[in-house]
């Protein structure tokens, strides 16, 4: 068990993430009559994202305590450590999902509770990784902007996920100064994301026009940067959703609009930027893309925008958004389904977790014999 830990790395949180989201987007889609039994099986779903997180973080902590070599090679490896902005966003989905869904099964308390503690772990986690990644990016990694990759907006996404998700617990705090406060945080937090996010998209576009398609194993994380974009048009939703009665005045108005001025031309440039990497990815896989974990890339960022579609839909009554949210759903199950069974196979069959493959081996020099006999 210990040596079959040494190579698993923090991007296997994002199948905690891609579970999580499954079943709170599907608790909340829009639907004129829920199928019987919809809830149940959200709560299911997100019942086995809490236990993936549980076995994840004990064998990660083996990872830590038995082959710190290895996780500080990931940590100074400019291709990994974004990825520990995944252990922030796993914490943050399961603890949403417990108030959203979870509550059904563990009730009411002890979903706020457990969100309560998940959430405070997830948000300084994902703090933490904004400022440290970034760093090490600059001082240790020496990467160069035609190496500017999707997984770079990792870190930065994780406080817009806290922005999204904190407002869950607003209406379980004390009225005034508590509830306002952790309102306005998250506001905070949703800046924060956003301002970084900003400054990276460019990089990040250039680098795809100039440089040309990313390589097959990667091009699924261009679904990377749907992330911000949904995740961020959900939490304006969120916040309007808790300002009535929260912030004084006309400050629950103002709310409310920029959810919807905000969120719809963020929606729109989310859904053109689907389509592209939509459009890549069945190049990829026209020339031979095979199953990798970066396929877990198709599931949280598309779930986000399912999540902000239904924000869209429910503070604008738009039917049309209502339909968008279906649809981005249908995409995500199926996008789930791949994910999973690819990582069920590579579980099974022993090929995750696994090193990565040995450098070739330089080629021995030729020796040649000349007629006089002498070797060269």
């Amino acid at each position: 068990m210990i040596t079959a830990v040494r190579h698993l790395g923090p991007n296997w949180y994002a199948s905690v993430m891609g579970t999580a989201v499954l079943a709170t987007a599907g608790a909340a889609l829009p639907l004129p009559g829920p199928p019987p039994g919809l809830r149940t099986v959200c709560a299911a779903v997100w019942a086995l994202s809490l236990l993936m997180l549980v076995t994840l973080l004990a064998a990660r902590a083996l990872h830590w305590r038995h082959h710190r070599d290895q996780a500080r090679a990931h940590l100074l490896d400019p291709a990994t450590a974004p990825f520990y902005g995944c252990l922030a966003m796993a914490l943050l989905a399961v603890g949403g999902g417990a108030v959203a869904v979870g509550r059904d099964l563990i009730g009411t308390p002890a979903a706020v509770a457990l969100d309560a503690v998940l959430f405070t772990a997830g948000t300084a986690v994902g703090v933490a990784a904004a400022v440290a990644v970034p760093y090490l990016m600059a001082v240790h990694h020496r990467v160069r902007s035609d190496q500017a990759s999707p997984v770079w907006l990792l870190p930065l996404v994780a406080p817009m996920v806290s922005a999204a998700l904190g407002p869950l617990l607003v209406p379980h705090l004390p009225p005034g100064q508590p509830r306002g406060t952790l309102l306005l945080g998250c506001v905070a937090l949703f800046g924060l994301s956003l301002l970084a996010t900003l400054l990276m998209l460019p990089l990040v576009f250039a680098r795809l026009l100039t440089g040309g398609p990313l390589p097959l194993a990667l091009t699924p994380t261009l679904f990377l940067v749907l992330g911000p974009l949904g995740q961020s048009t959900t939490a304006a939703g969120n916040f309007a959703d808790v300002a009535r009665g929260t912030v004084p005045g006309a400050g629950s108005a103002a709310f409310s609009a920029f959810a919807v001025l905000y969120g719809v031309p963020v929606m729109g440039f989310a859904l053109l930027w689907l389509c592209l990497a939509g459009a890549h990815v069945l190049r990829a896989r026209r020339l031979g893309m095979r199953f990798t974990l970066t396929w877990w890339a198709f599931t949280f960022p598309v779930g986000t925008c399912v999540t902000g579609a239904e924000s869209l839909a429910l503070h604008t009554g738009l039917a049309v958004l209502d339909a968008l949210a279906i649809v981005l759903y249908g995409v995500l199950l199926a996008a789930w389904g791949a994910a999973a069974l690819g990582t069920a196979r590579g579980l099974l069959s022993g090929a995750l977790p696994a090193a990565p493959p040995p450098a070739p081996a330089a080629p021995r020099p030729v020796r040649v014999r000349t007629t006089s006999g002498a070797a060269r």
